[in-house]
């Protein structure tokens, strides 16, 4: 009696004990797989909202779209006569016969070989297959072929526009995440949020009538509305490539504003690339160099410093230039023209005609480094414009402290000083509205159901006065139509504009043969529907503004006249 009492005794405690490390020690672990157990639940997808253009229509969407996966035990088909059956599927059917039946073959040879794994019973086959081609292989009838509804993003416009747009790839975690451009800035906005719905289900998996349920739906993303013109945004993409043919550039860039909101209307960077296939392209394709790339501006940029001295009182349009009969010496270097050729006593309207670069030390000099550099600074220069893309950076410029006196002179002919091409064009926005700057904006309003918001401009503090902005027009207005470009001008309309070559530095020289073409300006003059820059890198036909970006700006704004409605003045 004693020794069956001792194994009782000792059986009571070894039930307590387990009991407790089921209950106390296990108790949250088994609990939760007690809730797994008689708890169904799964995630309901947020559809990403889309990005339109400002005619409401598509620039991306999304589109359901599906997972191909394989249950490996149910199968009863050969795995080499599943995949052989699947790869055509699997193919896009756009290519050569001769590459669509290796890339089949290729495609076969890889299904197989996830069919033939061991260490899985699901086993995913092929991503981001359309509906159509679902349709095509449940018409196999394949058993253990099944689907997981998933989401595409599509860019109906293919390559136009993927600098604005940037693309949706995946995270760390596999989910689904804006990278680049209106994508990668707004991505919480358009990505809304998941919904969940949870319910007591039998052993079997079967919900209970009478069981709780939890059900929260899934919130879908906000729409952005942009400012883009489809019609001016396809205008822009096919000149601009047409261009860099013609001039044998190795890339280039336009963008074009409306002065009045800042809005950006269109805006391209040739190479471009596809964002529904951003996976084949490496990654310097992606970055936005009208935002994310520096250049020396050259002559485009010396209407600011123009612009800076009618402000500071310095100069008058018909100032004489008592230094433009020849080359000017600061410190050990020697400045001259651009075609050596020089103007005694030209007025200030003449130094812009003629992109005298001596004349532009000479307004320099009446300025000094700080003037200069606070005009620099307050026209946005060194600093983001914060636009609504992602990417943006901005190159440094140097303060008054570090600025020496050949900086300062250098910097009045745009040389020597680095800045993106939305400083820029920002920068000549400022003198299209009489000299009160604008954020430059590429989403015009959010929408979702029943709900709109719209993203008012924002102006910031006046940087010169009207006056100075109205003579400064009047002098581009000269150099467009007198300068070295005005073979190509258009006789009639109201434009003013400015032509710039910058040499490109080279390892702390600048090579003499590669240059960046630009050219920048609005119209009409009077009452600018649109400010536009234009910009070639290395253009071959000739490294000169005024024989490759200046035709290739007047060839756009040719029929932005036409869209806009703007007449001749004679």
């Amino acid at each position: 009696m004693k020794i069956v009492s001792f194994f009782i005794g000792l059986c009571f405690v070894a039930i307590v004990a387990r009991l407790f490390y089921w209950q106390v020690i296990k108790g949250r672990e088994f609990a939760k797989i007690a809730r797994q157990q008689h708890l169904s639940g799964n995630k309901l997808m947020a559809s990403r909202g889309a990005i339109l253009a400002s005619d409401g229509s598509w620039l991306a969407e999304t589109v359901d779209s599906y997972l191909v996966f394989a249950m490996r035990n149910e199968l009863t088909e050969s795995k080499r006569v599943a995949a052989n059956k699947l790869a055509p599927f699997f193919v896009f059917e756009d290519l050569e016969e001769k590459d669509r039946k290796e890339m089949v073959l290729n495609e076969a040879m890889r299904v197989e070989g996830l069919l033939e794994r061991e260490d899985a019973v699901w086993i995913p086959l092929k991503n981001s297959v359309d509906v159509d081609v679902k349709k095509n292989i449940q018409a196999l009838d394949i058993d253990g072929i099944g689907f997981d509804l998933k989401e595409a993003r599509i860019y109906p416009e293919g390559s136009q526009s993927a600098h604005i747009l940037g693309f949706v790839g995946k995270d760390d975690e596999g989910e689904n995440k804006g990278y680049f451009g209106l994508e990668g800035y707004y991505d919480l906005t358009l990505k809304g949020k998941e919904g969940f719905r949870q319910r007591e289900v039998s052993a079997l998996g079967i919900p209970l009538l009478g069981g709780n349920l939890k059900d929260a739906p899934a919130i879908s993303g906000t729409s952005l509305v942009t400012h883009i013109d489809k019609r001016i945004q396809v205008l822009v993409e096919e000149t601009l490539k047409t261009g860099i043919e013609k001039y044998g550039a190795s890339a280039g860039v336009v963008i074009v504003i409306n002065p009045s909101n800042g809005g950006v209307m269109a805006m391209a960077a040739y190479p471009s690339y596809d964002p529904k296939e951003y996976f084949k392209y490496s990654g310097e394709f992606f970055r936005n160099p009208i935002i994310s790339d520096s250049f020396e501006p050259g002559s485009i940029f010396k209407p600011i410093v123009m612009a800076a001295g009618l402000n500071e009182g310095v100069i008058e349009s018909e100032t004489k230039c008592d230094i433009c009969d020849g080359p000017v010496k600061i410190d050990k270097y020697e400045i001259s023209t651009w075609d050596n050729k020089y103007y005694p006593d030209s007025s200030m309207t003449d130094v812009l005609v003629h992109s005298d670069n001596v004349g532009m030390v000479y307004i320099a000099q009446k300025l000094g480094v700080e003037k200069l550099s606070k005009y620099l600074r307050e026209f946005g220069f060194g600093s983001l414009t914060d636009i609504d893309l992602q990417g943006e950076m901005t190159p440094v410029i140097r303060d008054e402290n570090s600025m020496s006196v050949v900086d300062l002179a250098t910097a009045s002919f745009g040389q020597g000083i680095a800045v993106t091409p939305i400083q820029m064009v920002n920068a000549i926005v400022t003198v299209a509205r009489d000299g009160v700057p604008i954020k430059p904006q590429v989403v015009d309003k959010l929408i979702a159901e029943g709900w709109e918001e719209d993203i008012k401009p924002i102006e910031g503090k006046r940087i010169i006065s009207k006056r100075t902005a109205n003579e400064l027009t009047k002098m581009m207005i000269a150099a467009a139509k007198k300068g070295e470009a005005k073979w190509t001008a258009l006789r009639g309309f109201s434009y003013a504009g400015k032509t710039g070559t910058a040499q490109i530095p080279v390892q702390g020289y600048y090579d003499e043969e590669k240059t960046i073409a630009s050219f920048v300006g609005f119209a009409p003059a009077e009452k600018p529907k649109f400010v536009m820059l234009v910009t070639l890198r290395e253009p071959q036909s000739s490294q000169w503004a005024s024989e490759t970006a200046a035709p290739l700006w007047f060839e756009i704004a040719k029929e932005l006249f036409s869209y806009f409605n703007i007449q001749p003045e004679d």
